[in-house]
Protein backbone atom coordinates (compact mmCIF):
# COMPACT_ATOMS: atom_id res chain seq x y z
CA UNK A 1 0.00 0.00 0.00
CA UNK A 2 1.33 3.41 -0.96
CA UNK A 3 1.71 5.94 1.83
CA UNK A 4 -0.35 8.48 -0.09
CA UNK A 5 -3.58 6.44 0.10
CA UNK A 6 -3.54 5.63 3.82
CA UNK A 7 -6.42 7.78 5.16
CA UNK A 8 -4.55 9.87 7.72
CA UNK A 9 -6.01 13.40 8.02
CA UNK A 10 -3.48 16.12 7.23
CA UNK A 11 -4.25 17.75 10.57
CA UNK A 12 -3.16 14.59 12.42
CA UNK A 13 -0.03 14.31 10.28
CA UNK A 14 0.87 17.93 11.01
CA UNK A 15 0.25 17.46 14.72
CA UNK A 16 2.64 14.51 14.68
CA UNK A 17 5.24 16.63 12.89
CA UNK A 18 5.00 15.14 9.39
CA UNK A 19 3.93 16.32 5.96
CA UNK A 20 3.42 12.74 4.79
CA UNK A 21 3.92 9.24 6.13
CA UNK A 22 7.23 7.47 5.57
CA UNK A 23 6.75 5.05 2.68
CA UNK A 24 7.61 1.97 4.78
CA UNK A 25 4.88 2.89 7.26
CA UNK A 26 2.34 3.55 4.51
CA UNK A 27 3.08 0.21 2.86
CA UNK A 28 2.46 -1.59 6.15
CA UNK A 29 -1.23 -0.66 6.05
CA UNK A 30 -3.80 1.37 7.93
CA UNK A 31 -3.12 -0.12 11.37
CA UNK A 32 0.59 0.66 11.10
CA UNK A 33 -0.12 4.17 9.87
CA UNK A 34 -2.49 5.01 12.69
CA UNK A 35 -0.19 3.39 15.26
CA UNK A 36 2.68 5.52 13.90
CA UNK A 37 0.67 8.72 14.27
CA UNK A 38 -0.51 7.65 17.72
CA UNK A 39 3.10 7.28 18.87
CA UNK A 40 3.80 10.96 18.23
CA UNK A 41 0.45 12.47 19.17
CA UNK A 42 -0.48 10.41 22.24
CA UNK A 43 2.74 9.26 23.90
CA UNK A 44 5.03 12.29 23.49
CA UNK A 45 3.53 15.17 25.42
CA UNK A 46 6.43 17.63 25.16
CA UNK A 47 6.24 19.57 21.91
CA UNK A 48 10.00 20.04 21.56
CA UNK A 49 10.61 16.32 22.07
CA UNK A 50 7.92 15.51 19.52
CA UNK A 51 9.54 17.78 16.94
CA UNK A 52 13.01 16.36 17.60
CA UNK A 53 11.81 12.75 17.38
CA UNK A 54 9.80 13.45 14.21
CA UNK A 55 12.94 14.89 12.63
CA UNK A 56 14.96 11.85 13.69
CA UNK A 57 12.41 9.38 12.31
CA UNK A 58 12.03 11.31 9.06
CA UNK A 59 15.80 11.24 8.58
CA UNK A 60 15.97 7.51 9.34
CA UNK A 61 13.25 6.47 6.89
CA UNK A 62 14.67 8.76 4.19
CA UNK A 63 18.01 7.00 4.64
CA UNK A 64 16.26 3.61 4.41
CA UNK A 65 14.66 4.56 1.09
CA UNK A 66 18.01 5.76 -0.23
CA UNK A 67 19.29 2.24 0.52
CA UNK A 68 16.24 0.63 -1.17
CA UNK A 69 14.77 -0.50 2.11
CA UNK A 70 11.08 0.01 1.45
CA UNK A 71 9.27 -2.06 4.09
CA UNK A 72 9.28 -2.56 7.85
CA UNK A 73 10.14 -6.24 7.33
CA UNK A 74 13.47 -5.22 5.79
CA UNK A 75 14.50 -3.18 8.83
CA UNK A 76 16.62 -5.35 11.13
CA UNK A 77 19.37 -4.75 13.73
CA UNK A 78 22.06 -4.73 11.05
CA UNK A 79 20.26 -2.02 9.07
CA UNK A 80 19.85 0.17 12.13
CA UNK A 81 23.43 -0.56 13.24
CA UNK A 82 24.79 0.58 9.88
CA UNK A 83 22.63 3.71 10.01
CA UNK A 84 23.87 4.62 13.48
CA UNK A 85 27.48 3.81 12.62
CA UNK A 86 27.39 6.16 9.63
CA UNK A 87 25.25 8.88 11.15
CA UNK A 88 26.93 12.27 10.52
CA UNK A 89 25.69 13.90 13.72
CA UNK A 90 27.53 14.48 16.99
CA UNK A 91 27.30 11.77 19.66
CA UNK A 92 24.38 13.38 21.59
CA UNK A 93 22.40 13.74 18.34
CA UNK A 94 23.08 10.14 17.31
CA UNK A 95 22.00 8.88 20.73
CA UNK A 96 18.80 10.90 20.54
CA UNK A 97 18.03 9.54 17.05
CA UNK A 98 18.62 5.97 18.19
CA UNK A 99 16.34 6.55 21.19
CA UNK A 100 13.60 7.82 18.86
CA UNK A 101 13.91 4.78 16.59
CA UNK A 102 13.96 2.38 19.54
CA UNK A 103 10.89 3.95 21.15
CA UNK A 104 8.95 3.98 17.89
CA UNK A 105 9.59 0.31 17.23
CA UNK A 106 8.73 -0.56 20.84
CA UNK A 107 5.37 1.10 20.20
CA UNK A 108 4.93 -0.79 16.95
CA UNK A 109 5.73 -4.08 18.71
CA UNK A 110 3.15 -3.49 21.46
CA UNK A 111 0.65 -2.58 18.75
CA UNK A 112 1.42 -5.90 17.01
CA UNK A 113 2.62 -4.16 13.86
CA UNK A 114 6.06 -5.80 13.91
CA UNK A 115 7.13 -8.92 15.86
CA UNK A 116 10.31 -7.54 17.37
CA UNK A 117 12.19 -4.29 17.96
CA UNK A 118 15.18 -4.24 15.58
CA UNK A 119 16.76 -1.36 17.50
CA UNK A 120 16.77 -3.01 20.93
CA UNK A 121 20.21 -4.59 20.50
CA UNK A 122 21.85 -1.62 18.75
CA UNK A 123 24.19 0.46 20.88
CA UNK A 124 24.82 4.12 20.33
CA UNK A 125 28.14 6.00 20.61
CA UNK A 126 29.64 6.66 24.00
CA UNK A 127 29.13 10.19 25.17
CA UNK A 128 30.69 11.31 28.41
CA UNK A 129 29.83 14.78 29.69
CA UNK A 130 32.59 16.30 31.77
CA UNK A 131 31.02 18.73 34.19
CA UNK A 132 33.06 21.30 36.01
CA UNK A 133 32.93 20.85 39.74
CA UNK A 134 31.26 23.72 41.53
CA UNK A 135 33.90 25.37 43.75
CA UNK A 136 32.99 25.21 47.42
CA UNK A 137 34.46 27.77 49.82
CA UNK A 138 35.45 27.08 53.38
CA UNK A 139 33.36 28.86 55.99
CA UNK A 140 36.17 31.30 56.78
CA UNK A 141 36.59 32.13 53.08
CA UNK A 142 32.92 32.97 52.75
CA UNK A 143 33.18 35.05 55.92
CA UNK A 144 36.22 36.86 54.52
CA UNK A 145 34.33 37.71 51.34
CA UNK A 146 31.29 39.06 53.19
CA UNK A 147 33.47 41.08 55.55
CA UNK A 148 35.52 42.48 52.67
CA UNK A 149 32.51 44.27 51.19
CA UNK A 150 32.54 47.94 52.10
CA UNK A 151 29.13 49.00 53.34
CA UNK A 152 29.51 52.77 53.04
CA UNK A 153 27.30 52.77 49.93
CA UNK A 154 23.94 51.32 48.94
CA UNK A 155 25.71 49.07 46.44
CA UNK A 156 27.88 47.52 49.12
CA UNK A 157 24.89 46.94 51.39
CA UNK A 158 22.98 45.38 48.50
CA UNK A 159 25.83 43.09 47.46
CA UNK A 160 26.48 41.92 51.01
CA UNK A 161 22.80 41.06 51.44
CA UNK A 162 22.77 39.14 48.14
CA UNK A 163 25.80 37.00 48.96
CA UNK A 164 24.60 36.38 52.51
CA UNK A 165 21.20 35.29 51.24
CA UNK A 166 22.76 32.80 48.80
CA UNK A 167 24.99 31.43 51.57
CA UNK A 168 22.54 31.22 54.45
CA UNK A 169 19.34 30.40 52.59
CA UNK A 170 20.94 28.18 49.89
CA UNK A 171 19.14 30.39 47.37
CA UNK A 172 19.56 29.97 43.64
CA UNK A 173 20.46 33.20 41.91
CA UNK A 174 17.56 32.69 39.47
CA UNK A 175 15.14 32.56 42.40
CA UNK A 176 16.69 35.51 44.18
CA UNK A 177 16.63 38.00 41.30
CA UNK A 178 12.85 37.52 41.00
CA UNK A 179 12.19 38.45 44.63
CA UNK A 180 10.08 41.46 45.48
CA UNK A 181 10.43 43.48 48.66
CA UNK A 182 7.36 41.72 50.08
CA UNK A 183 9.18 38.38 49.74
CA UNK A 184 11.18 39.29 52.84
CA UNK A 185 8.48 39.20 55.48
CA UNK A 186 7.88 38.77 59.19
CA UNK A 187 6.61 35.37 60.29
CA UNK A 188 5.90 35.48 64.00
CA UNK A 189 9.01 36.64 65.81
CA UNK A 190 11.29 35.68 62.92
CA UNK A 191 11.66 36.86 59.36
CA UNK A 192 11.48 34.64 56.29
CA UNK A 193 12.28 34.89 52.60
CA UNK A 194 10.12 33.66 49.75
CA UNK A 195 12.13 32.37 46.80
CA UNK A 196 10.64 32.18 43.31
CA UNK A 197 11.83 28.80 42.05
CA UNK A 198 11.59 27.06 38.69
CA UNK A 199 8.16 26.34 37.26
CA UNK A 200 6.50 29.15 39.19
CA UNK A 201 6.99 27.40 42.53
CA UNK A 202 7.51 29.47 45.66
CA UNK A 203 9.71 28.29 48.48
CA UNK A 204 9.63 29.89 51.93
CA UNK A 205 12.76 29.74 54.09
CA UNK A 206 13.39 31.18 57.58
CA UNK A 207 16.01 33.94 57.34
CA UNK A 208 19.31 33.27 59.10
CA UNK A 209 19.98 35.97 61.68
CA UNK A 210 23.01 37.25 59.73
CA UNK A 211 21.08 37.42 56.46
CA UNK A 212 18.25 39.11 58.35
CA UNK A 213 20.59 41.79 59.70
CA UNK A 214 22.14 42.46 56.28
CA UNK A 215 18.74 42.64 54.56
CA UNK A 216 17.44 45.04 57.21
CA UNK A 217 20.42 47.37 56.74
CA UNK A 218 20.07 47.29 52.96
CA UNK A 219 16.32 47.98 53.04
CA UNK A 220 16.69 50.80 55.55
CA UNK A 221 19.37 52.51 53.47
CA UNK A 222 17.47 51.99 50.22
CA UNK A 223 14.19 53.22 51.71
CA UNK A 224 12.17 50.62 49.81
CA UNK A 225 10.78 48.47 52.63
CA UNK A 226 7.22 49.69 52.00
CA UNK A 227 7.42 49.26 48.22
CA UNK A 228 6.05 45.73 48.45
CA UNK A 229 5.55 44.95 44.76
CA UNK A 230 8.89 46.27 43.54
CA UNK A 231 12.15 44.35 42.97
CA UNK A 232 14.12 43.62 46.12
CA UNK A 233 17.58 43.60 44.54
CA UNK A 234 17.84 46.42 42.01
CA UNK A 235 20.32 47.50 39.39
CA UNK A 236 22.05 50.88 39.56
CA UNK A 237 22.25 53.74 37.06
CA UNK A 238 25.28 55.68 35.87
CA UNK A 239 25.22 57.73 39.06
CA UNK A 240 25.31 54.52 41.11
CA UNK A 241 21.77 55.02 42.35
CA UNK A 242 19.21 52.23 42.60
CA UNK A 243 16.79 51.99 39.69
CA UNK A 244 13.33 50.42 39.59
CA UNK A 245 14.72 47.47 37.59
CA UNK A 246 15.74 44.12 39.09
CA UNK A 247 19.29 42.86 38.78
CA UNK A 248 19.72 40.07 36.26
CA UNK A 249 21.55 36.80 36.85
CA UNK A 250 24.41 38.19 34.76
CA UNK A 251 24.55 41.31 36.93
CA UNK A 252 24.87 39.17 40.07
CA UNK A 253 27.49 36.90 38.50
CA UNK A 254 29.65 39.86 37.48
CA UNK A 255 29.36 41.29 40.97
CA UNK A 256 30.33 37.98 42.55
CA UNK A 257 33.32 37.53 40.22
CA UNK A 258 34.55 41.03 40.87
CA UNK A 259 34.24 40.93 44.63
CA UNK A 260 35.56 37.37 45.00
CA UNK A 261 38.68 37.88 42.91
CA UNK A 262 39.58 41.52 43.52
CA UNK A 263 38.47 42.09 47.08
CA UNK A 264 38.77 38.70 48.77
CA UNK A 265 41.42 36.94 46.68
CA UNK A 266 39.21 33.91 46.07
CA UNK A 267 39.50 31.55 43.06
CA UNK A 268 38.37 32.95 39.72
CA UNK A 269 36.05 29.95 39.41
CA UNK A 270 33.88 31.32 42.24
CA UNK A 271 30.34 31.77 40.94
CA UNK A 272 26.79 32.26 42.22
CA UNK A 273 26.24 28.54 42.76
CA UNK A 274 29.39 28.48 44.92
CA UNK A 275 27.49 30.10 47.77
CA UNK A 276 24.60 27.64 47.63
CA UNK A 277 27.06 24.74 47.75
CA UNK A 278 29.14 26.47 50.43
CA UNK A 279 26.11 27.13 52.62
CA UNK A 280 24.89 23.53 52.40
CA UNK A 281 28.38 22.16 53.15
CA UNK A 282 28.85 24.43 56.17
CA UNK A 283 25.39 23.56 57.46
CA UNK A 284 26.11 19.83 57.33
CA UNK A 285 29.57 20.24 58.88
CA UNK A 286 27.97 22.07 61.80
CA UNK A 287 25.62 19.22 62.61
CA UNK A 288 22.71 19.95 60.29
CA UNK A 289 20.86 16.98 58.86
CA UNK A 290 20.57 16.12 55.19
CA UNK A 291 16.77 16.14 55.54
CA UNK A 292 16.77 19.71 56.86
CA UNK A 293 19.28 20.83 54.23
CA UNK A 294 17.01 19.43 51.51
CA UNK A 295 14.02 21.20 53.03
CA UNK A 296 15.86 24.53 53.12
CA UNK A 297 17.28 24.32 49.62
CA UNK A 298 13.93 23.33 48.12
CA UNK A 299 13.66 21.84 44.62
Amino acid sequence: MNSDIVPIPRRELARAGFEKLPAAIGRAGDRAAFRFIEFFTATIRNRNTRVAYAHAITQFFAWCESKRIYSLEQINPVVIGVYIENHPGAAPTVKQHLAAIRMLFDFLVTGQIVPMNPASSVRGPKHVVHRGKTPVLKADQARTLIDSIKTDSIIGLRDRAIIALMCYSFARVSAMVHMHTEDYYQNGKRWSVRLHEKGGKRHDVPAHHNAEAYLDEYLAAAGIRDEKKTPLFRSVDNRRRLTQNPMSRTDVLRMVKRRAALEAGLPSSTCCHTFRATGITAYLENGGTIENAQAIRGA
